[in-house]
């Protein structure tokens, strides 16, 4: 598996440290992983705001102006699925890590028996959940599940999520959200993406999907869908 880790520490020696064990962690288990440091809880929010897709947050608490429980706690208001573990020199914040359903604590100096087990068990947490999204729209934040989702319609300035349960609006443009999407998604058209697993018929013209929804479908995209449609069911 692949996956995306973020070490923010701002100990220039323990953020080297950490990366390296990683490093031997990702080597030793077969996994690819791309590891990226940040020196601050501001430093990682600022990349953050751009690139929401880390998968496991290796966190110190005791930094600047902005603590790790702190960024932990903004962190969890969107994003309910990246694994983080605490690391700290103090076994005093370990309360607080329940707030934030925090994966685990490790005291420093990291060792790497102990760094191991713990991405082992953020590995497995990550398999173990199906794949999803969470949002920010006029009832707050929400994390949905790819399989709700039927489809997504864009408008001028906002995408609405066609779901299970109903209908989402965000701002948010329909490129930046197919980002966000894995591949069971598929753009049939510029104003729409259409969830492959949902998909009961496909015509020259239109995807039918479940519940009786139909999206229209760009021309020269029929046999491609078709293509993405049996690679996906």
């Amino acid at each position: 598996m692949d996956y995306k880790i973020a070490v923010c520490d701002d100990s220039d020696a323990d953020r080297q440290h950490i990366s390296r064990l990683v490093g031997q962690w990702a080597a030793g288990s077969g996994h690819t992983v791309q590891v990226d440091s940040f020196v601050s809880a501001e430093n990682f929010l600022f990349h953050y705001a751009d690139e929401n897709d880390h998968d496991i947050l290796l966190l110190d608490i005791e930094m600047g102006d902005m603590d790790g429980v702190t960024l932990a706690k903004k962190l969890r208001q969107e994003n309910e699925t990246v694994q983080i573990v605490f690391i700290t020199g103090y076994s005093d914040y370990i309360a607080e890590g329940y707030e934030v359903d925090a994966l685990h604590y490790l005291v420093k100096p990291v060792s790497e028996e102990k760094l191991s087990e713990v991405l082992d068990r953020a590995a497995a947490k990550l398999a173990s959940e199906p794949p999803s999204v969470v949002i920010s729209c006029e009832v707050g934040t929400v994390k949905l599940f790819e399989s709700d989702i039927l489809y997504v319609e864009a408008f001028a300035h906002y995408v609405e999520l066609h779901t299970r349960s109903g209908v989402y609006r965000l701002k948010e443009s329909i490129t930046a959200f197919e980002e966000r999407l894995s591949g069971d998604f598929y753009r049939a058209h510029r104003s729409y993406i259409v969830n492959l697993k949902a998909v009961e018929r496909i015509s020259r013209t239109g995807v039918m999907l479940a519940g009786g929804a139909e999206i229209p479908l760009s021309r020269g995209k029929y046999d491609d869908i078709n293509r993405a449609f049996i690679e996906r069911n």
